[in-house]
């Protein structure tokens, strides 16, 4: 049986430094495809997750245990990957696959970490990094918008709407996008949907 983090985090505070390895090791992963999916970057993404778990190990006297300890961390992740994204010249977003949803009403996708679709990355270049934040925790990280609420410090009414919003925007974009390629391009990304669709 796993020791409870609030345990592990009092033992740290208490001089037992030795134990944070145990925090990183049972949070790196999804705070690792956080950064990845936020910053679209293999190389950057290990950056990134690194320096969250440094920053959390140097300000974990300010958590406070009456919160979710992933809220937090979750917290100090899109900071640190909005300060990023802000030293960049270009923004590679996040790969994710988009499938049309004839009711609009959900964003409708699939994720594989290692297909970029240009038709995806254009669209979602109109998003803001807070949008983009939404869309990667609601959709990929499957989190419910009172998780959201914790991590993003926003009212879980006001973020249901503005996901809604930011799926919008997306999904116009996106057809918008479609509608301008050239057929034989529509044919190639078509047949990589196809493709992707069987495996």
């Amino acid at each position: 049986m796993e020791e409870p983090i609030q345990q592990i985090i009092t033992d740290v505070l208490q001089g037992n430094k030795e134990k944070y390895a145990q925090i990183v090791i049972r949070c790196e992963k999804f705070i690792f495809n956080y950064c990845y999916h936020m910053l679209g970057d293999y190389g950057e993404a290990e950056d990134c997750s690194q320096e969250v778990f440094l920053k959390a190990y140097r300000g974990l006297h300010t958590y406070q245990p009456d919160r979710p300890f992933e809220a937090w961390l979750y917290r100090i992740a899109y900071n640190h990957s909005i300060d990023v994204l802000r030293k960049r010249k270009v923004t590679r977003l996040l790969p994710f696959l988009y499938k049309n949803d004839r009711d609009n009403n959900h964003v409708d996708q699939a994720i594989d970490h290692k297909y970029y679709n240009p038709d995806v990355l254009h669209a979602l270049a109109v998003l803001s990094a807070e949008e983009r934040s939404l869309l990667i925790l609601r959709c990929v990280e499957d989190k419910s918008y009172q998780d959201i609420s914790l991590i993003l410090n926003q009212n879980a009414a006001y973020l249901r709407k503005k996901f809604q919003r930011a799926a919008e925007k997306f999904r116009k974009n996106y057809v918008r996008y479609e509608e301008e390629m050239p057929i034989e391009s529509q044919r190639s990304r078509s047949r990589s949907k196809n493709t992707i669709s069987k495996s």
